[in-house]
């Protein structure tokens, strides 16, 4: 049987991406619907409430393409394969890596959406994800802790708040063209509670 109806006139995941980076940088509530409809193809307002519902939920669909495309940058942090501090440090290299590539808005949409006023709860979606990251980090560093990695005499909480004050602040300091040696310079100076005889 023949399909009816007008096919789409465009491509949904080219769509998505384009509006992912639109919130990335400039963040939820300062992107327009128009400026989403300009950068989306083109799409009129009855194929993008057709595809996407609402602008909110659009910002979901976001998040969760971010999480997928940019955000893996992290999940060394739970690789039961790497010892801790290799999972803490290969995580937050690959972070600077992804946060400084010209590809795409520099820093992360994660970290960047804590300073915007997501509406009607939006910001959950991200902050639960920054609290995955930091729960982790805690972890790596007790284990850390538990196996010599860590120097006799350190304060495992204030290791894990430095190293996810150090993760989210790659993002910052990204967006504001930190080169990417002097970020990986610190995140080395973030170890230095670490035994480095092992």
């Amino acid at each position: 049987m023949p399909r009816t109806g007008r096919p789409r006139e465009y491509d949904r995941d080219a769509a998505l991406r384009a509006a992912t980076h639109l919130f990335w940088e400039h963040g939820f509530d300062a992107v327009s619907l128009e400026q989403l409809l300009k950068a989306m193809g083109g799409l009129s307002k009855a194929s993008f409430y057709a595809a996407f519902k609402s602008k909110e939920q659009l910002y979901r669909d976001a998040v969760a393409y971010y999480l997928v495309e940019h955000g893996r940058v992290s999940d060394d942090l739970a690789n039961p394969a790497l010892p801790p501090r290799k999972r803490l440090e290969v995580a937050l290299r690959r972070t600077a890596a992804m946060q400084c590539d010209p590809s795409h808005p520099s820093g992360c949409l994660v970290g960047l959406s804590a300073m915007t006023a997501a509406t009607g709860g939006l910001n959950a979606l991200t902050a639960d994800e920054r609290a995955r990251n930091r729960a982790l980090i805690g972890q790596c560093v007790r284990e850390a802790l538990a196996i010599g990695e860590l120097k006799p005499g350190v304060e495992p909480d204030g290791v894990a708040a430095l190293l996810d004050g150090l993760l989210l602040g790659i993002s910052i300091m990204a967006r504001d063209g930190v080169p990417r040696d002097t970020i990986n310079a610190a995140i080395s100076s973030g170890f230095s509670d670490w035994r480095s005889d092992l």
